[in-house]
């Protein structure tokens, strides 16, 4: 299956961040004590901050459409992997990924966690979405999402290796997915997604901005 994008790539650098922030973001919730560390990393951050500030765009927007300009922010392709480059969004793997059916692995870490050792349902609807839409967006059948429902049926622990399927069926431009989370044969929860398929010229953004040329 060809893989379309919906957007600029990450840099490298951008995608070794976010694994490294998820990780330290774990850490830091783990602490029971002040640690002189932090008081240097909160320094280091500021000048970070100002480092990077300069190097940004100044406009925060992202740079779609036939308006686009150089000033604004380059638009990410968030179709596929969102975990990889954005901490704030879950890591999954795709073991198979087909137009009709798709099974994968995710696990959680302690910076998704709402009940003690548990997942907090918010982020297991950005779970179903993500995936969910990712399997569409592969084959090049995405558009305006309808309806998304979670129906949680066993608490979903933190830091465990738990398997995923999505089953995709598409009939007159209605997109209906149902994903499913399991611990061993166990469902945890289900994810029921609807969506009016188009292809990907036909979305009123699809005209992404390219990187700047240094």
């Amino acid at each position: 299956m060809a893989k379309r994008t919906y957007g600029e790539q990450p840099l490298a650098q951008t995608v070794a961040a976010a694994g490294a922030i998820r990780r330290l973001s774990g850490l830091l919730l783990s602490l029971e004590h002040e640690h002189p560390t932090v008081d240097a990393m909160l320094a280091q951050i500021e000048a970070w901050e100002r480092e990077l500030s300069a190097a940004a765009p100044p406009d925060p927007s992202p740079r779609i459409g036939s308006d686009a300009k150089d000033t604004q922010r380059i638009y990410l392709d968030h179709a596929f992997d969102i975990g990889a480059y954005n901490p704030a969004f879950p890591e999954y793997t795709f073991d198979e990924l087909g137009e009709d059916e798709a099974f994968g692995r995710v696990t959680f870490p302690v910076l998704f966690e709402g009940p003690p050792g548990l997942v907090n349902g918010g982020y297991l609807a950005v779970f179903f979405d993500c995936v969910t839409q990712h399997q569409s967006c592969a084959i090049g059948r995405t558009g305006k999402t309808r309806a998304l429902t979670v129906t949680f049926r066993r608490p979903t622990p933190i830091l465990t290796e738990l398997r995923f399927d999505v089953r995709r069926v598409e009939n007159d431009g209605l997109v209906n997915s149902t994903a499913r989370l399991l611990l061993g044969d166990e469902v945890l929860c289900t994810g029921e997604f609807s969506t009016k398929a188009s292809s990907p010229d036909k979305l009123s953004v699809f005209a992404f901005g390219k990187r700047r040329v240094t």
